[in-house]
């Protein structure tokens, strides 16, 4: 591929990425009531449990990640849990009951009453991640969602769903994790605001 036709591909696809970050901006009632439903679960002393397949696995293992080792202050860890990451788990409960099961036997496994789900699905169709959302309706937790465009069956299944406005995996992934380093940072600022800065 020509130099110059590289650059335009890459010039392109910034200024999508920057133009779906900008539409998303426009979801910010939603984004504030969720990460007020988040602050207000660390402040009962519960937990966050997140998932998603794919990119969306990663996803859900970087706010996992955040949360428990450090996002941008020197504090206290936080819990949460991915449910991607125990390939044990994920192989057994796949090989014995489905791989629809994997996320929601371990949702039920490890969620107490207060806790939240985070379904992350760039096309809030996934069945997996839709079965793990409705174990957490059945118990009673609440569900918010990461997804795209229209937001799929997800959409309906969760409390609240971030329906990111757009078609491309790719940038609905970026606005993802764009989101989910907002709330990281949220949470920081509401619950540890003394906290010394990590990377001043």
């Amino acid at each position: 591929m020509p130099k110059t036709k590289l650059r335009r591909t890459i010039a392109l696809q910034l200024r999508e990425s920057s133009q779906v970050l900008a539409r998303t901006a426009k979801l910010g009632p939603i984004l504030e009531q969720a990460a007020g439903e988040l602050i207000a679960a660390y402040r009962r002393g519960n937990k966050i449990l997140t998932f998603g397949n794919g990119g969306s696995a990663c996803d859900a293992q970087n706010f996992a990640d955040e949360l428990v080792g450090r996002f941008q202050r020197n504090r206290p860890p936080l819990p949460a849990l991915a449910l991607t990451v125990s390939t044990a788990d994920l192989t057994s409960i796949a090989n014995d009951f489905g791989y629809d099961k994997v996320f929601s036997r371990q949702f039920e496994a490890h969620a107490k009453p207060g806790d939240i789900a985070v379904a992350i699905s760039t096309s809030g169709n996934s069945p997996n991640v839709l079965a793990a959302a409705a174990s957490a309706k059945k118990l009673g937790n609440l569900v918010i969602a990461l997804s795209g465009d229209s937001g799929g069956k997800l959409k309906s299944a969760a409390d609240l769903c971030v329906c990111v406005p757009s078609k491309t995996v790719a940038r609905i992934q970026e606005a993802h994790i764009a989101v989910i380093q907002i709330w990281c940072g949220l949470i920081e600022e509401a619950l540890f605001p003394g906290a010394q800065k990590a990377h001043d």
